[in-house]
């Protein structure tokens, strides 16, 4: 595991982060671990486009399929 020094959080985010921590019943450390590994889990909005464009290129569906799709699942419900 990587260790991660962060300097200059201000003494209202701290007390805040520990409060936080002390209500969920962790350490300040798990919190923030916690905090973090759930902040690098989720994608960016580029990281999904990308993604997207990766799983898009090795696929035959065409946006007109997606189109036609739609239209019909909205058809469907009238």
């Amino acid at each position: 595991m990587a260790t991660i020094h962060v300097r200059d959080v201000s003494e209202g985010a701290v007390t805040t982060l520990k409060v936080r921590a002390a209500q969920a019943g962790q350490s300040l450390q798990a919190y923030v671990r916690q905090l973090l590994e759930s902040e690098a889990a989720v994608l960016t909005p580029e990281e999904a486009a990308e993604q997207a464009r990766a799983i898009a290129a090795r696929s035959e569906v065409t946006a007109d399929d997606v189109v036609d799709a739609i239209t019909a699942i909205h058809e469907s419900r009238r």
